[in-house]
């Protein structure tokens, strides 16, 4: 195996490992429609999935505030940690916080005037029944803002700790509570729409506060507040955040607007079967979210590192491994399209029985080709492409899914919503591949041209080497390959000696200490640098935990040899810095 391809299969391990997690934490934000529109459907009636309907595009609306704030802190803290700089990744978390905060209390006093003075006849189209219904589910969903958004904060940075396990209990919790809720409330006590709210509210309560607790705990490298809070970094989370959360900002006018145009041509049970087909394809879209989200993660840190291989590796992986998962998990939820339907409507002779009977047949068509426009966004986002940034974001936000539906509809009807969505995926996936063909004016080669990584992002080919080690038998030549490499660049005798030995001797920690842990395949990825008069070496590795630190300090009477390789480093050199990120093992010196 070459080093190329044990670069890949570690990020790919990485990727994969995440991917529950993440999309645990999108089923979470995504499960409340589900379970507001199963009961409404079930418990009230079609016009209460109505209103959910028509909360949507509000929802969609505060995710894009949510995601505006999650990624711009992310992103910023994937860098700082690529950088080593502790203190600005907690400034920054704890500023994202306090602004999550700051943002629910707007939008808490805005649905709650809006509910109780009766706000909403432009949304609801002043129907008499709808109307009601709408207002109360507005006033009940106005107690759960706060939670969602400090809840989809948090989450974020459990993964960054590794501790994305709490975000999966949490899911479980609030779906448990949500669930357990919607019966007392909308089955039992009959509170309609104000209950089907007010179940989801509880529940993102209680998938905030499961999360919080670790913050709160003397363990947890990172405070939810810190007592000084440069404010400065501000303005940074939103430029870097923006061009992301604007995906859903054009998301909610795009929903306006679709919800607008099926009221107009088809009626309200226009709305209640996209509701109930994009509702439940929520769980589906979980899996591209969660692909996204971590990808995100690596992609930031990557940058940080300026690490153009791993970036690289990200998209492979995504073409190689995501898009075809997607494409089974797809083929499964167009055969159940008529049982899906089942759960929301029994009578198949009913026109919003065949709405949505299509939504289910069409919609998951889409969601191979949002994968693609997501993952190249966020890389974008984190590389400072604006243009690219929001040009993707617009088109796949509003324009083309609006524009496709107000064209098809007046001739195809309900489906022109469902085909708008697949060509909005077309539309932008040949935005993307066509990028990098105007910047370099012929076809791009290699995934490096395709996403066109800036001149001077990293070292120059020439001046790295990669080593990829699986055994102690390959750690004993790592060290002559070193010193060759450093020699041939102009790197004086000394220091050339100390490359290979330091590395020599950390890689043989990490087998001793790494590899015999568990029963699973683990490698080291090593890779040594020239960049202008220093030697950088890297060692990266997914095995457990382990900071050479804790070791240097250590010896044994008996045995005064114990850890002395780990002691002759950091007596050699003090520029070590030894980091857990994502649950890899990322080890720098510099000599």
């Amino acid at each position: 195996m070459n080093n190329s391809q044990s670069n890949m299969q570690l990020t790919s391990r990485l990727l994969f490992r995440l991917l529950p997690m993440q999309i645990f934490l999108a089923l979470s934000s995504s499960l409340n429609s589900i379970i507001s529109g199963l009961f409404a459907t079930n418990f009230v009636g079609t016009d209460a999935m109505t209103a959910v309907g028509l909360y949507n595009p509000i929802n969609m609306f505060i995710y894009a505030i949510s995601t505006m704030l999650v990624g711009g802190a992310t992103i910023m803290c994937g860098k700082y940690m690529g950088r080593d700089e502790q203190d600005k990744v907690q400034n920054v978390f704890s500023l994202g916080n306090l602004l999550a905060l700051l943002v629910a209390l707007v939008f808490i006093a805005l649905l709650v005037v809006a509910g109780i003075f009766n706000l909403t006849g432009v949304l609801a189209d002043n129907d008499p029944v709808v109307q009601p219904l709408f207002n109360r589910y507005l006033i009940g969903q106005s107690f759960g803002v706060l939670p969602l958004l400090l809840g989809n904060q948090l989450a974020a940075f459990l993964s960054i700790e590794n501790k994305a396990g709490r975000t999966t209990v949490a899911s479980f919790v609030y779906v448990a509570v949500n669930v357990a809720l919607n019966f007392v409330f909308v089955a039992h006590f009959h509170m309609e729409s104000f209950g089907l709210a007010l179940a989801s509210a509880i529940g993102s309560w209680a998938f905030f506060l499961v999360q919080a607790v670790y913050f709160l705990s003397p363990g947890a490298e990172l405070k939810l507040l810190s007592r000084d809070i440069n404010w400065g970094e501000t303005m940074q989370i939103v430029k870097i955040g923006v061009p992301g959360a604007a995906s859903y900002g054009y998301q909610t006018i795009r929903g306006l607007v679709v919800n607008e145009l099926l009221m107009f041509y088809v009626g309200s049970e226009g709305v209640s079967g996209f509701t109930a087909s994009d509702g439940l394809l929520r769980l589906g879209w979980t899996i591209p979210v969660g692909m996204m989200a971590v990808s995100r993660m690596v992609i930031s840190i990557s940058v940080g590192e300026e690490d153009k291989q791993t970036l690289a590796d990200v998209m492979r992986n995504m073409f190689r491994r995501f898009l075809p998962l997607m494409c089974a998990i797809i083929a499964v939820v167009i055969a159940c399209a008529v049982p899906l339907t089942k759960l929301y409507y029994r009578d198949a002779s009913a026109d919003v029985f065949g709405y949505t009977v299509w939504g289910f047949r069409l919609l998951p068509l889409s969601m191979p080709l949002s994968i693609i426009c997501m993952h190249f966004t966020v890389y974008a986002q984190s590389m400072g492409k604006q243009v690219l940034v929001h040009l993707l974001s617009v088109l796949d936000g509003v324009i083309c899914v609006a524009s496709f539906t107000a064209l098809l509809i007046p001739f195809v009807g309900m489906n022109s919503v469902y085909i708008a969505n697949v060509l909005n995926g077309v539309v932008t996936t040949i935005v993307v591949f066509a990028y990098p063909i105007i910047k370099y004016k012929r076809l791009p080669r290699n995934m490096e041209e395709i996403l066109v990584i800036p001149e001077g992002f990293g070292v120059e080919e020439d001046q790295r080497m990669d080593i990829s080690v699986k055994s102690i038998e390959d750690v004993v030549s790592v060290a002559r390959d070193v010193q060759t490499f450093c020699s041939e660049r102009g790197v004086d005798r000394k220091r050339a000696y100390y490359a290979g030995l330091f590395l020599e001797e950390m890689a043989g920690n990490v087998i001793d200490h790494g590899f015999k842990k568990d029963n699973k395949n683990h490698s080291i990825d090593i890779r040594v640098a020239k960049k202008d008069d220093d030697v950088i070496m890297r060692i990266k590795d997914d095995c457990v935990p382990f900071d050479p630190a804790t070791r240097r300090e250590l010896t044994d009477p008996e045995d005064e040899a114990k850890n002395i390789g780990i002691r002759m480093v950091y007596k050699l050199t003090d520029r070590i810095e030894h980091k857990n990120m994502l649950g890899l093992n990322v080890l720098t010196v510099r000599i």
